[in-house]
């Protein structure tokens, strides 16, 4: 049975030759134009920019997504192969109303979507991405006439522009001066070319593999220990200070320490927290799925942590909602609103950096200054029927636990907690559990498993 297609907060997902064809994306390119239109003065002339990952459908998708914003008369900028948080850096650059992202993110290659960037930098919240599904449904087009089509001018300062909003925030020669040797896996995606440059800036003696972007992943995209072993390897063998791993977009970040062992996502965003919070005092966002590492250190530090429901968007909200200095997700994404409001790989590789070059620690002995939890992620298969019937049945089965149900079902026990949820992306369930012993952790999973 064929997939459906997704449109949610995190925009559209859909398999290429399937369900996502160019005449689907150039509705939906004109959905989002006449939504910004109707947000706007009626005689502003408005520019979205437009980017892509390296999956060979990218430059299809842009095209029919261009046609279609321009079939509305807005005008757009074509910055090419880029990675999703050049896309934030960018659109506020250049003064645009949105920005769009052509990526399917960690998924593998059947997958391609795109993603809507409002010009603040985030995603539509939950009521702006159901006014755009709504009038896409409708097909309420605000379609212009031929003189006032949308005009299609090409920007090629993204890597200079981005790299120069993550050095802002960095000391650059304290880093240099140390010459870390790294690995860098950017898995054929478009984050390749603009790390090493930015690795290169950064003093760096580079090993890339998989760096060209060519958009035939080398293995399963997403950056999980098992999809990541040979970046393991390659480290031990160069002897290497660091791994890194991005996902196509490049939004994400995970890290191997200088033995060659996956220390995990989670660990990412609490090695950038605990580099920002040693020097500013503030709050912090992340989402319920997030290891309590993130926690742990803001308590040494006199911090405090925000705790939002799942996805980029309401972490990012709440970071500009309360001013904090820091935040993201468990999955490798971290945030910097110095930067801007988006996931962002460079800017998790150079908080890491700084802080190994500011302590003179290797990475497995920052790990071990942080301690850590056992956790365990899974996913699988599940319709929203299906799902509804887990989320019952594991309320029934937690009884005695407190509940969290704003974001599926958080389940916080005394030894550990246990999370529930639909993913926005794509057609499963995922569950995460975490607790100081893994067999604790197992156990929440293998019950939640139990009742599929």
């Amino acid at each position: 049975m064929a997939e459906e297609l997704i449109i949610s907060i995190s925009g559209m997902r859909g398999i290429v030759g399937e369900n996502l064809s160019a005449s689907v994306a150039t509705d939906y390119g004109s959905a989002f134009g006449t939504f910004l239109k109707a947000d706007y003065k009626k005689d502003d002339k408005l520019a979205v920019c437009i980017g892509r990952d390296s999956r060979p459908s990218g430059q299809m998708l842009e095209s029919a997504v261009a046609a279609g914003l321009c079939a509305v008369g807005v005008d757009v900028v074509v910055l090419g192969l880029v990675i999703t948080p050049s896309v934030g850096v960018m659109l506020r650059q250049l003064g645009c109303a949105g920005g769009v992202m052509i990526t399917a993110s960690h998924n593998p290659l059947p997958y391609n979507g795109i993603k809507l960037i409002l010009d603040n930098g985030v995603a539509p919240s939950v009521d702006q991405a159901a006014k755009i599904k709504e009038i896409y449904f409708a097909r309420e087009f605000s379609y212009v006439d031929s003189p006032s089509n949308g005009r299609i001018v090409y920007n090629e300062d993204s890597y200079s522009v981005h790299i120069a909003r993550v050095f802002d925030t960095i000391d650059v020669g304290e880093i240099a001066d140390k010459k870390f040797k790294v690995v860098l896996d950017s898995v054929n995606g478009a984050g390749g070319p603009i790390t090493k440059q930015m690795l290169a800036k950064l003093g760096c003696e580079v090993y890339a593999v998989n760096d060209e972007p060519t958009g035939i992943f080398a293995h399963t995209p997403e950056p999980t220990e098992k999809n990541l072993t040979g970046l393991c390897d390659i480290v031990k063998q160069q002897k290497a200070d660091i791994g890194l791993a991005q996902d196509p977009d490049a939004d994400r970040l995970a890290i191997v320490d200088e033995n060659g062992v996956y220390i995990g996502e989670e660990y990412t965003l609490a090695l950038a927290a605990k580099n920002v919070f040693s020097k500013t005092k503030g709050k912090a966002a992340t989402n319920l799925s997030t290891s309590r590492m993130i926690d742990d250190l803001a308590r040494e530090f006199g911090c405090e942590v925000l705790r939002t429901a799942v996805g980029e968007a309401n972490v990012a909200g709440a970071m500009l909602g309360n001013d904090c200095v820091i935040g993201g997700e468990g999955n490798g994404g971290v945030i910097d609103l110095r930067v801007g409001p988006i996931r962002d790989s460079l800017v998790g590789i150079a908080l890491v950096l700084q802080l190994m070059a500011e302590s003179g620690k290797t990475v497995s002995q920052l790990v071990s200054e942080i301690g850590g939890y056992a956790m365990i992620k899974e996913k699988f298969p599940a319709d929203k029927n299906k799902a509804a019937i887990i989320m019952d049945q594991a309320k029934q089965m937690f009884a005695d636990a407190k509940i969290d149900t704003s974001d599926g079902c958080r389940f916080d026990l005394d030894d550990g907690w246990v999370h529930i949820r639909t993913s926005n992306t794509e057609p499963v369930m995922r569950v995460i559990a975490e607790a100081k012993e893994k067999d604790v952790a197992r156990k929440y999973v293998n019950d939640i498993l139990a009742l599929v």
